[in-house]
């Protein structure tokens, strides 16, 4: 008998599939949709209303939420029931400090190992990146920004730092939903994509490294911006945190 063989198919009924593979799949489409913002920052989480959109009983629905909880994505509390986890506003600084950080060194290798095959791969998304500012809206320029950090990421050729840093990303996205919501916002990101993108081509290490970290809304009136996108309700106090 193969292994294949052993797998439940695809269409296997709900009652009959393994009790941790409901849960799963609780927690995966929970986690996309708190990571993604759809389910924002202190936004409830009812068991009861849980298990009757995912059409199972309340049990995997808990376990789901406490492997949530075992990520700091959702907060269990005694008697108020369970939340999606609010960061406070020092810790989202810290996060997007060290997202910085790997960033500016991703571009810095990249830079550092930059071929004819990267050079182009970044005019192809830089046009792109063109390309939805003028024709597209949030959602276009979002995933175009996306793929013009995705070729550096590779372009860095550190697999291990790439990990690090979409890791990061997916912690903090909750809180970056209003990015590119104007035009001055993406207009100001595609200048700065575009003097990440010439300093890597021309094999400026430190140039690049510099122009990513400015790129990254960390200090002074980049962090005071990027606060104002953000509703206040989605932070955690300091004291709470």
């Amino acid at each position: 008998m193969t292994t294949e063989s052993l797998q439940p198919p695809d269409d296997t009924p709900d009652e009959l599939r393994p009790r941790g593979g409901r849960s799963a799949d609780i927690r995966s489409a929970l986690q996309d949709e708190i990571e993604s913002g759809r389910l924002p920052p202190g936004a409830p989480l009812d068991e009861r209303a849980l298990a009757a959109r995912f059409e199972v009983s309340r049990t995997p629905v808990r376990e789901a939420l406490q492997q949530l909880a075992a990520r700091d994505l959702v907060r269990i509390a005694p008697r108020q029931g369970v939340t999606v986890s609010r960061l406070s506003i020092g810790k989202v600084r810290a996060i997007l400090e060290f997202i910085a950080e790997l960033e500016s060194l991703a571009a810095k290798l990249a830079a550092r190992r930059v071929d004819s095959a990267l050079a182009h791969q970044l005019d192809e998304t830089l046009a792109r990146c063109q390309d939805a500012a003028v024709n597209g809206g949030a959602a276009e320029y979002a995933l175009a920004n996306a793929l013009f950090h995705e070729v550096i990421y590779a372009g860095s050729r550190n697999a291990y730092l790439a990990e690090q840093i979409r890791q990061s990303r997916r912690l903090i996205q909750r809180y970056r939903v209003k990015d590119f919501q104007t035009k001055p916002q993406i207009a100001k990101s595609l200048q700065d994509h575009l003097k990440v993108a010439r300093a890597i081509q021309t094999g400026d290490e430190t140039a690049a490294a510099q122009a990513m970290l400015l790129h990254v809304p960390v200090g002074g009136s980049g962090f005071s911006e990027f606060l104002a996108t953000v509703p206040m309700h989605f932070f955690e106090s300091e004291s709470e945190g």
